[in-house]
């Protein structure tokens, strides 16, 4: 007579799906993380400073002033807009009765002015801003 072993169920989980799709998603984010990246080129003074915390959830607005004179406005993904500096006020302003927590930072080349920085920081101030945060980049090492 023969005797049947039985046999314990095997519960190991199959994870080779989950590694191929995992190695899907990361080829995925690796080929659109460069072009979700735009802007406008500046040369910001690098100094030592702590990180501001911006939160991602909410919107902000970027202000640059390139070497060449323009003064440029971001806000999200939209294609920076040319201000001039007399139009500053208002166009923030309008955006800020639309959206009254939005975070305005300021990029500045470094060889521009400190005079036109400080004329833009008070057009912002006689828009309704209270805090102006200004981008720097970190020094080399």
């Amino acid at each position: 007579m023969k005797v049947r072993v039985r046999r314990k169920p095997v519960s190991d989980m199959n994870v080779v799906p989950y590694i191929d799709v995992m190695l899907v998603l990361l080829i995925i984010f690796m080929v659109t993380a460069p072009m979700l990246v735009q802007g406008v080129r500046v040369d910001v003074p690098k100094v030592n400073s702590a990180p501001l915390t911006i939160d991602e959830k909410n919107q902000h607005l970027i202000i640059a002033l390139t070497a060449d004179g323009q003064a440029l406005i971001e806000r999200g993904d939209e294609e920076p807009a040319k201000v001039a500096d007399s139009g500053i006020t208002s166009y923030v302003t309008g955006i800020l009765d639309s959206d009254p927590g939005l975070q305005v930072l300021l990029r500045a080349d470094q060889n521009v002015l400190y005079g036109r920085v400080m004329g833009v920081m008070s057009s912002l101030q006689a828009a309704g801003m209270d805090s102006v945060g200004l981008i720097t980049e970190a020094p080399d090492e």
